[in-house]
């Protein structure tokens, strides 16, 4: 993606005299633009718990280079196996919900497994980090391929007229390292001239749509428009929806998904109006260790001031505003669980599967 004309990834290394990591700190968009550079561990940590960083697939990049970065802080240590062991359990604390950051911390390790001296590993950990990144990017092009091919068959259902795309939170490329999941296909479908309008949701408790997903659309020149969360299904009832297309942080051998809360009432929403409802997401968020969604899926709850304080511009500075009563609590339940029985399709990779336990099993015997 660019930001005002110069390319960026998510996630790059970068120093001068020694190596750093710096990414795009995604807590001032979209009313500032900051890089902010991670050299410790404690840095990477941070900046996926305090999102810095955010987006299943991201937090995993974000998660391998930190694991590097650990094994530079433990350098010659005796005991590097242990300390590096040690780093990773810190890091896999970080986020619960997102499957990517332990399936990125394990392919880090796996990658040193043969391997006996310190400089051999440090070599092997930076280039698995490196091909994690690049396959990241690879799969989200992959993804907007497929994805394209369904708004192209709408379009075409509609003799060329605009396609209307609901999406839910941001699954793009600031979820990514580039590209998006959700979003790759509608980027490729504007790239590739097809009428598109996308309805942009999650305005609260983070704002990720109204703030994230409506800052790319319109870097990209992309027509969208912003939406309160509880008007999806309003649209839906009155055929201004064509499809809906969400991310996913965390899904089943069966086809449930986990992603931002309130994608549950959109799913049952589109399920009632006849929409057709696609999550896009890489294969390494898919979790066959787990069956039953709802029951297993472990849902990250965050701090009630994330609900009971909005932030925004105002003359010129980020302020801070309180919304309820003072001494009111809040619940804030970062996810909900979709059932594979909403879901009209699993975008991936790999290609387009039925949100089932057979089809899903399929993909991982896939070689494409």
């Amino acid at each position: 993606m660019k930001v005002e004309g110069k390319h960026y990834r998510t996630i790059w290394e970068a120093g001068s005299g020694g190596f750093a990591i710096e990414i795009i700190d995604q807590r001032y968009l979209p009313h500032d633009f900051v890089i902010e550079r991670l050299i410790t561990l404690d840095n990477f940590c941070s900046a996926i718990s305090d999102m810095h960083v955010r987006g299943a697939p991201l937090i995993g990049i974000t998660a391998a280079y930190g694991i590097y970065i650990a094994a530079l802080e433990i350098g010659n240590n005796p005991h590097f196996d242990d300390a590096l062991l040690n780093a990773s359990h810190s890091i896999c604390k970080t986020r619960p919900t997102a499957v990517n950051l332990e399936w990125a911390v394990n392919k880090m390790l796996q990658s040193i497994h043969d391997e006996f001296s310190v400089d051999k590993k440090l070599s092997a950990l930076l280039n698995t980090a490196r091909r994690l990144a690049d396959e990241d990017i690879a799969n989200c092009i992959s993804i907007g391929n497929h994805g394209f091919k369904i708004i192209e068959e709408i379009s075409k259902s509609k003799f060329g007229q605009q396609v209307n795309i609901l999406t839910h939170c941001n699954a793009g490329w600031l979820a990514t390292v580039d590209y998006g999941t959700a979003t790759a296909p509608i980027y490729k479908a504007f790239d590739n001239g097809i009428p598109i309008h996308i309805w942009v949701d999650e305005t609260r408790p983070r704002n990720q749509g109204a703030r994230l997903t409506a800052w790319e659309l319109n870097s990209h020149g992309i027509p969208h428009t912003v939406i309160v969360d509880n008007a999806g299904g309003h649209l839906m009832q009155h055929g201004m929806v064509d499809m809906v297309i969400v991310g996913c942080d965390r899904a089943t051998r069966q086809g449930d998904v986990a992603n931002k809360i309130g994608t549950y009432l959109k799913a049952l929403a589109a399920k009632d109006c006849d929409i057709p409802f696609y999550v896009a997401l890489p294969t390494s968020t898919i979790d066959l260790n787990l069956t039953d969604g709802i029951a297993e899926i472990p849902i990250e709850q965050r701090n009630g001031d994330e609900v009971r304080y909005v932030e925004g511009l105002s003359d010129g500075k980020i302020r801070e505003v309180l919304i309820p009563p003072e001494s009111s609590p809040a619940a804030n339940y970062g996810f909900d669980v979709t059932p594979a029985r909403l879901i009209t399709g699993l975008i991936t990779e790999k290609g387009i599967c039925n949100p089932c336990e057979e089809e899903i099993v399929k993909l991982f015997q896939s070689n494409k």
